[in-house]
């Protein structure tokens, strides 16, 4: 059960690959991922189950080699395979900081993960192992924010939290307007009307769908992800 001051008892955590990169110019800086993993304990010790769906764009970005030329589903499988190396990071730097983690595949992939089964999933969650959903929807065209949305719904999260490098969703983007102003509360309707790219329309349209409340917040102030796992008011709500 979780801490009573709360009454968030599941997330879903979606990273962008690029939030792993910290000081590094490609792939995974170690002091980000051990951070984000520490952060991710204090969480699952309030009580609260956590899901985690990463990007691979520090690794590889499928839609930007399909612009140059690529197929794009070839693009988007060799993206799916970096949010699988990513996951497996994540599970390690977990384990290493004592939290029992699994990697759970859209794509077949026997060897180094298991294959993703919705009821499978659940109940590693409910046995407070944090679970990581790699490899997106198994789907090409769709991105790892649709796939974070879908797997908030398949599972039954309380709330999908959309880790970035800004404090909530703006007006503008407050790194090249100082006069943009922070939303504290959105609707679904009002993101995609004007076009606010708190994620792709597709996954703003399945959470509005399903009444999937989503919280956006900056990954890079520490502690954040534990205060709004606490029931805080941190960042931007995008909710019905």
């Amino acid at each position: 059960m979780s801490d009573s001051k709360t009454q968030i008892k599941r997330i879903l955590l979606k990273l962008s690959g690029e939030a792993l990169l910290g000081e590094v110019d490609y792939g995974i800086d170690p002091k980000v991922i051990r951070r984000i993993a520490e952060e991710i304990k204090e969480v699952t010790e309030l009580g609260v189950q956590v899901g985690v769906v990463i990007g691979g764009g520090n690794i590889f970005r499928g839609e930007g080699l399909a612009r140059s030329g690529m197929d794009r589903v070839t693009g988007d499988h060799m993206g799916m395979l970096a949010t699988v190396l990513n996951s497996l990071a994540l599970q390690d730097a977990l384990e290493g900081a004592g939290v029992y983690a699994r990697v759970m595949s859209a794509l077949a992939i026997h060897d180094v993960c298991e294959d993703y089964i919705r009821r499978r999933a659940i109940r590693h969650l409910e046995k407070g192992r944090v679970t990581i959903f790699a490899a997106g929807t198994g789907n090409p065209f769709f991105t790892t924010d649709t796939a974070a949305a879908l797997r908030a719904t398949e599972i039954g999260a309380d709330l999908l939290l959309k880790a970035t490098k800004v404090d909530g969703v703006y007006s503008s983007d407050p790194m090249v307007n100082k006069d943009a102003v922070r939303y504290p509360q959105l609707s679904y309707t009002k993101v995609l009307v004007d076009d606010l790219r708190v994620m792709d329309a597709t996954a703003v349209v399945m959470c509005r769908d399903n009444q999937m409340p989503l919280r956006v917040f900056n990954l890079f102030n520490s502690g954040d992800l534990v205060r709004i796992a606490r029931g805080e008011d941190v960042g931007t709500l995008v909710c019905g």
